[in-house]
């Protein structure tokens, strides 16, 4: 598929998306033609996502990025998830040789230092991992939702990633807390522990706490820092082809 093609086809989707339930709209992604990714945090959007992928054994690849630094209920979660929807989840890891260079410059924990410090990290651990997950691919589901914070109140269900070239599927972009929670209780989805402890979204260990009522779902990532459109790289532009030391991701 043509640079050009996946951008037609990512405009022509997004509108067909629209008019169809989860179900519909992950089956019009698997039938797309060429390789579909989805990466899952383990967080409970994601996992509703993962569980319509099981129960209707769809050909998209379930992924994931094991950072390292990952709470030990979000790690027990993938073997729960993997058994309770008979599928395999790949996981994706940095490697040594970079969580090393980067230990080296800033100290391991040294993201609470700077923003800076903070985004070479995600790049590590998420960035460069996630590179290698959509190796090859066309299509790349994620489970962001409008709802989840200001900077994501726009969320298409489809759009072409120039960065990646590729064409990006949020099926969930208009689903509320509400809808989550419902078809959790109805599939009997497994979902992290951590979630009624106050953690609405999940990453890893060091950067996440609990919210404090009132805050948005996601406040508790990377709370340290002051900008509230803080992400970690994964879905903003120039993320893909930044440098380890960028500031942008």
């Amino acid at each position: 598929m043509t640079l050009h093609s996946r951008e037609q086809t990512a405009a022509a989707l997004d509108e067909q998306l629209a008019a169809l339930d989860l179900a519909g709209r992950l089956a019009l992604v698997a039938n797309l033609g060429g390789r579909a990714v989805f990466t899952t945090s383990l967080g409970i959007e994601d996992q509703v996502i993962t569980a319509a992928i099981g129960l209707d054994r769809l050909p998209i690849t379930v992924s994931t990025l094991e950072t390292g630094r990952l709470f030990a209920e979000t790690l027990a979660l993938m073997n729960e998830t993997e058994d309770r929807f008979g599928i395999e989840i790949e996981r994706y890891r940095p490697t040594q040789d970079d969580i090393d260079t980067y230990a080296a410059k800033y100290g391991l924990n040294g993201f609470y230092e700077s923003v800076e410090a903070r985004h070479a990290c995600c790049h590590v651990r998420k960035i460069v991992p996630l590179s290698k997950a959509l190796d090859g691919a066309s299509v790349w589901v994620t489970g962001l939702r409008r709802s989840q914070s200001g900077n994501r109140a726009n969320t298409p269900f489809a759009e072409y990633d120039s960065e990646r070239n590729l064409i990006k599927v949020n099926p969930l972009a208009d689903w509320s807390i509400d809808d989550i929670n419902a078809y959790v209780e109805e599939q009997a989805v497994p979902t992290n522990p951590l979630h009624k402890r106050g953690y609405p979204s999940i990453g890893c260990e060091p950067c996440t706490r609990a919210i404090k009522p009132g805050e948005p779902e996601r406040a508790g990532r990377w709370w340290w820092e002051n900008d509230e459109t803080r992400e970690c790289g994964l879905h903003v532009p120039e993320a893909a082809a930044s440098s380890p030391n960028s500031s942008s991701l």
